[in-house]
């Protein structure tokens, strides 16, 4: 018995396994929605004509780093991974090679994603052409140039673990803490980091500099958060990139272009549910009377060249040219994203829901630096807008980034 117990096993054991089973259309699809959900391409295509091929230049406080190539091509892309590889990539931030990513790679978000998920977009980038582009290597100053450093980051601030559902919420509030937390990473731009590029304890959403804009507060704060805004406005805003309050410009329209205006309405109700349940953080500073010279230096600019189109007491023309007072990015801390608007100009996202392009003019040529800050400074405070007044040293500032 024990002769023939062995031969079966023996049989058994050099017996060709069964093919694992291709992935279904349904998983492909779902996969697709997932990459689009977390915004895969907006990292990972430099070159339009070859998406998630990698090679996309991403500034970071301690230097650059390149999206890598997230197509089947099995030198240069991950058409040589396994599924273990994919998963311990997004759910640990380890490379096939025992490599630890950069968190610029937002792998302490993506680690909340499901199993399944994870199968289901590495599923779908499966089905990409592949194109072969090595991409460069990374230009970090010391420390951040020996990657062994991360693994001492990770101890001190990577917490891995999948996102455990609230079971005193709704599964609309949790499917919208999902994408929020993990796989649309909001955190990443709008929450502020401490000098080691980690997340500030107990600050989450409480906005944050990113390459020259500022990703606003999402939290409830009264004058620079969502508080003023609806559930309805959120979703509006994520699916054509502006509504009766806002626009979108900078790193966000890019957001919005790629991703969160192709996600399904009900994705977007679910993220904007959860978002208006979040608890104003931190307060916002007080703010004493602006400078009388400033505002009075600032209103007569604002009378010249901006009344035309956003109205003596700044109403505008909502979803063509946004409303000034009580808008929330106007009224933020930092006037970083504002500068950039008045220096350089600003053009509307069109999405699908919102075709129509309006435009403003940048003034970087025709102010001067004390100029931009008044005129800054006087929409920042008028028509019962509050917000720290701007100067001359924050403008020059803002020119010189790139």
């Amino acid at each position: 018995m024990r002769v023939i117990l062995a031969a079966l096993f023996l049989c058994s054991a050099l017996a060709p396994s069964p093919a694992s089973a291709e992935p279904s259309a349904e998983t492909i699809e779902q996969g697709k929605a997932l990459a689009v959900a977390g915004d895969c391409t907006g990292c990972h295509t430099a070159d339009a004509d070859k998406p998630f091929a990698g090679g996309k230049r991403i500034e970071t406080p301690f230097g650059a780093v390149y999206a890598p190539n997230l197509t089947p091509d099995r030198d240069t892309g991950i058409g040589a991974w396994s599924d273990a590889d994919f998963v311990r990539a997004l759910r640990f931030g380890v490379a096939p090679d025992g490599s630890h990513y950069y968190p610029a790679f937002p792998y302490p978000y993506f680690t909340r994603i499901t199993h399944d998920d994870i199968l289901a977009i590495r599923a779908y980038l499966a089905t990409l052409a592949p194109v072969s582009n090595k991409t460069p290597p990374p230009e970090l100053r010391f420390p951040a140039n020996h990657r062994v450093v991360m693994r001492l980051w990770d101890y001190l601030f990577f917490r891995p673990g999948i996102y455990q559902p609230d079971q005193g919420k709704s599964a609309e509030w949790n499917r919208g803490g999902y994408l929020v937390r993990g796989l649309g990473h909001c955190g990443a731009c709008h929450t502020p980091k401490n000098m080691l590029g980690a997340k500030k304890r107990g600050r989450a959403y409480s906005g944050n500099e990113v390459g020259g804009w500022y990703a606003p507060r999402l939290d409830a704060a009264l004058r620079s958060g969502l508080k003023s805004w609806s559930v309805d406005d959120i979703v509006e805003y994520l699916k054509s990139g502006r509504n009766a309050k806002s626009h979108a410009d900078g790193p966000m329209a890019e957001v919005v272009v790629n991703s969160t205006s192709k996600m399904s309405d009900a994705d977007l109700q679910a993220i904007a549910v959860y978002l208006k349940d979040l608890p104003a953080g931190p307060p916002e500073p007080q703010v004493g009377p602006p400078p009388e010279a400033a505002m009075k230096s600032g209103a007569a600019l604002y009378g010249r060249a901006c009344v035309s189109c956003h109205e003596q007491d700044g109403t505008g023309a909502p979803r063509i040219y946004p409303p000034l007072p009580g808008n929330a990015l106007l009224q933020s801390t930092d006037p970083a994203s504002t500068l950039r608007i008045i220096l350089d100009g600003a053009q509307s996202v069109t999405t699908e829901r919102a075709p129509n392009p309006g435009s403003m003019p940048g003034y970087a040529k025709e102010w001067s630096d004390q100029e931009i800050a008044d005129v800054a400074t006087y929409i920042r405070n008028a028509w019962g807008n509050a917000a720290p007044a701007v100067t001359a040293d924050e403008v020059a500032k803002a020119r010189r980034m790139p």
